[in-house]
C-alpha cells in the first residue's frame, strides 16, 4: 500500500461501509464473509477493504481489548515483551508518512501489509532509537524483543537490537524465534503488539507505536469510530 493511498480513498463510502461492517460483526456474521459482503456492496478497493479489516471490530471485541490495554506508564517496573516486526513496521510507517489506523479496539495499526517482505532500512534505525529512548524513560524491569526467524535476516536484526539494548544500559534481550506468538501469548508481564490473536490471549497489552508516535512525529492517521471516520494529520 503506497504512502499516497489516502488520496485515493473514498471516505464517504468508507464511513458507510465501516458502520455496516461493524453492524454485521455485532450480529455474529463471520468476519471474512461480512467484509466481502460490505466490500462488494459499496465497490470498495482492495486498500479500502484492508483498512476496514485492520480497523473495524465488533463492540464486544473492541471492549475486551480496550480493557486489557495499559498506558505506557504501565510498563514501569514490569517485564515487557515486544512483538518485534509488528511494532517496528508500525512505527516505521508513522515516521515515513505511510497511513495508519487507530482501530475500534484502541490500537494503532499500519495498513501497508509489509510484514512478510520487511527489509531493514534507515527508518528501522530511527524506529529503534524511538523505542529504546522510551524504554529508558519508562524503565521496564526487563525488555524482550522477539522477531520471526522465518523472515530473512531476523537473526542479524536481533543481534543488532541486542547490542543496542546493551549500549543503552537497559536490562533485556532480543531473539529471533520460529514462532514468537508462543512466547508472547501468556507472557508474564506487558506485551507490545497490535496482533489481535495475541491481544485476545494476553492479560496486559500496550499500544507502543501509538504512544511513541503521538508525541514524536506527524503522520497520516485514520480514526475509525462508530458514527464517523476521519483523516487526521496529527498523531
Amino acid at each position: 500500500m503506497r504512502s499516497t493511498v489516502l488520496e485515493g480513498l473514498n471516505f464517504q463510502a468508507l464511513q458507510i461501509s465501516a458502520k455496516d461492517f461493524r453492524f454485521l460483526l455485532n450480529r455474529g456474521y463471520p468476519r471474512k464473509a461480512a467484509l466481502q459482503l460490505v466490500g462488494n456492496r459499496y465497490g470498495l478497493t482492495a486498500d479500502e477493504r484492508h483498512l476496514l479489516h485492520r480497523g473495524v471490530f465488533s463492540d464486544e471485541d473492541a471492549k475486551s481489548r480496550r480493557e486489557k490495554k495499559v498506558h505506557l506508564a504501565g510498563m514501569m517496573n514490569e517485564n515487557l515483551a515486544i512483538d518485534g516486526y509488528n511494532v517496528l513496521i508500525t512505527i516505521e510507517a508513522g515516521i515515513s508518512g505511510r497511513p495508519l489506523v487507530l482501530a475500534d479496539d484502541g490500537f494503532t495499526r499500519d495498513i501497508s501489509g509489509l510484514s512478510g517482505s520487511f527489509k531493514k532500512n534507515t527508518k528501522t534505525d530511527e524506529a529503534l532509537f524511538l523505542i529504546l529512548r522510551k524504554m529508558k524513560r519508562l524503565t521496564p524491569r526487563y525488555t524482550l524483543f522477539l522477531f520471526d526467524a522465518p523472515i530473512s535476516m531476523s537473526g542479524r536484526l536481533a543481534e543488532e537490537v541486542r547490542k543496542r539494548i546493551e549500549e543503552a544500559g537497559l536490562p533485556g534481550d532480543a531473539r529471533a524465534v520460529k514462532v514468537p506468538e508462543k512466547i508472547l501469548i501468556g507472557f508474564p508481564g506487558v506485551v507490545a503488539s497490535s496482533d489481535t490473536a495475541i491481544i485476545d490471549r494476553s492479560e496486559k497489552v500496550v499500544d507502543l507505536p501509538g504512544g511513541i508516535l503521538k508525541k514524536s512525529v506527524l503522520g497520516n492517521l485514520l480514526r475509525l469510530r462508530k458514527r464517523f471516520l476521519k483523516k487526521s494529520r496529527n498523531l
